[in-house]
């Protein structure tokens, strides 16, 4: 096989498939219906043509008959009169009427043997047209309700192209859904191990922080102060914490207070 060939063979049999993609089983019936309608028509438009003929060959014979008749009437009145050359003159052009009326005859009978063939044929036709109408609607009815069923199937059964994009979609909204859950699980495990600190958790700390050293240099102060009204050397007051100072300043002071009294 040459090239040609091949390339031929491909682009008919790629042609081929589109072309029964994009055929519509009821457009192709309707279509089929619309050119029996067409020549149904013209089977009518040649009958009613004929029949005109007809009629029209039978008036020209009715007229005919009508002058031939005329001659004949006339010939007898010359030969009552003894004009036997009017006579044989008159019977003479009616000859030649009756000869122009058996050939018109002629075409009249076959005009009407045309007319009845064609008439037979236009109802043979008609009942199939109409025969074809009725298998057509139903064709279309079943085509109809199969497409509609194979969608609703198709879309129950998600293979439908409409519903696999949908499905794809789903899918995506899915997995980063999956993706988002296991990055905060994996955060919070990062904080709770420790590895990983809150932020809102350092601010609070830090503000404990601030709290308890301030609460530390207040303790100092007072223990500062109390070490200075007392006299006490600096050494007692390093030897110990600033709780043993305050309790020793409060003896002392209880103390003066008894030897006072």
């Amino acid at each position: 096989m040459s090239l040609w060939q091949r390339i031929s063979l491909i682009f008919r049999s790629k042609a081929n498939k589109a072309l029964d993609r994009a055929e519509d089983p009821r457009e192709t019936l309707d279509y089929s219906y619309q050119r029996q309608l067409d020549l149904l028509a013209k089977v009518r438009r040649g009958v009613a043509d004929v029949a005109t003929s007809r009629k029209r060959v039978e008036l020209q014979v009715n007229q005919l008959q009508g002058q031939s008749d005329k001659l004949q009437g006339q010939a007898e009145q010359a030969i009552g009169v003894g004009r036997e050359d009017l006579a044989r003159e008159a019977l003479t052009r009616k000859s030649g009427l009756t000869a122009q009326i058996n050939d018109l005859k002629t075409q009249q009978a076959q005009l009407q043997g045309e007319e009845e063939k064609l008439t037979l044929a236009q109802q043979r036709l008609s009942a199939k047209v109409e025969a074809f109408r009725t298998r057509k609607e139903t064709i279309k009815a079943t085509y109809t309700a199969a497409e509609a069923q194979t969608k609703i199937n198709e879309a129950m059964s998600g293979i439908g192209e409409e519903m696999g994009d949908v499905g794809m979609a789903i899918q995506r909204a899915e997995d980063k859904t999956a993706q988002m859950q296991a990055r905060a699980g994996a955060i919070d495990e990062l904080i709770a191990s420790g590895a990983l600190e809150d932020a809102t958790q350092l601010n609070q700390g830090d503000d404990i922080a601030r709290e308890l050293e301030a609460m530390s240099s207040q303790s100092d102060v007072e223990a500062e102060l109390a070490r200075l009204k007392a006299g006490s050397t600096p050494e007692a007051i390093e030897s110990g914490d600033s709780g043993d100072i305050l309790e020793a300043e409060q003896e002392k002071s209880a103390e003066s207070t008894q030897e006072q009294k």
